[in-house]
């Protein structure tokens, strides 16, 4: 029988091939990057409020905790913000090979949010990265604001993945996931408030948007977002980043399918992406062997 560590694992890259999708939609989606995750997080919070109304779930919290977790939703809304933003000025080859960089940020920030050294075969590793990097940055010049976007949202994912790795084990996913998704509504909300953006123009909708939405928000949001907290029980938050990393390859094999022509890169980018995914891959392996020899 699987431990639950196993099905953990099993069940994450599931998700993670959903995320994958994701960035197809945001493609297919014509909304703009704030409007557009402002509609994903409201369907996802409408449908977690449905699912904790049936399995009769207590959401309340304490004051102190709530705060942090609308807080925590704040930078997840700014990561898929300029996840989409960066999707719609590039493309979702490039968005998704520079997002593959969050398993980087994520072993530089760990040693500050759970007291450990620095590894030096992280900050190795790291330079091979920033070389990937450059391949990508060098050639593919035009898609220079979607680069830089797109490190952003990985760097946002990976001090995200921090908060909830740390919170994870005290609280129930679904309430985590209700009340984060919650969080980045009301910021996007007074965001787009205070900007004026709120009119009747703002919900008019074409229809295909409106199924790209729906299944935005609920299978790949709503049902992935609890899922993801809920494996974050048994995995630690670098295995749950290093796994993200696999989201790349998915969406980009996706992203040719469906888009085709516009999805084909040069022949470098694929080398510059190939690197950040295979070193992101190779720090997870050497940082599994280094565990056990412990």
């Amino acid at each position: 029988m699987l431990s639950d560590n196993i099905k953990s694992y099993i069940h994450l890259h599931f998700i993670v091939f959903i995320w994958g999708f994701t960035a197809v939609l945001g493609a297919l989606i014509t909304l703009d990057a704030f409007p557009l995750v402002w509609f994903r997080m409201s369907i996802a919070v409408l449908i977690i409020l449905l699912y904790a109304f049936i399995k009769k779930l207590p959401l309340k919290l304490n004051g102190k905790t709530a705060a942090i977790l609308l807080v925590a939703g704040l930078i997840i809304a700014l990561h898929w913000v300029t996840f989409f933003k960066a999707i719609k000025v590039s493309n979702v080859s490039v968005t998704l090979a520079c997002l593959s960089t969050g398993a980087f940020f994520t072993s530089l920030l760990e040693p500050i949010f759970y007291k450990r050294r620095v590894v030096g075969y992280e900050v190795l590793f790291g330079l091979f990265v920033v070389a990937g990097l450059y391949l990508i940055f060098h050639f593919e010049g035009d898609y220079t604001y979607g680069i830089v976007l797109a490190l952003t949202s990985a760097f946002l994912s990976a001090s995200f993945s921090i908060i909830n790795g740390k919170l994870a084990h005290k609280y129930n996913p679904t309430v985590i996931s209700f009340y984060e998704l919650s969080g980045g509504v009301l910021f996007l909300s007074l965001y787009l408030l205070f900007t004026g953006s709120f009119s009747a123009s703002f919900f008019i909708i074409p229809a295909t948007d409106w199924i790209w939405l729906f299944a935005l928000g609920s299978f790949c949001t709503a049902y992935a977002f609890i899922a993801s907290v809920q494996v974050m029980k048994f995995l630690s938050p670098y295995t749950v980043m290093l796994t993200i990393n696999m989201e790349p390859v998915y969406g980009i094999i996706l992203a040719l399918l469906v888009f085709n022509e516009k999805e084909k890169m040069s022949w470098t980018f694929y080398v510059g992406a190939a690197i950040i995914i295979t070193t992101v891959i190779l720090n997870g392996i050497l940082k599994k062997y280094t565990k056990k020899a412990k």
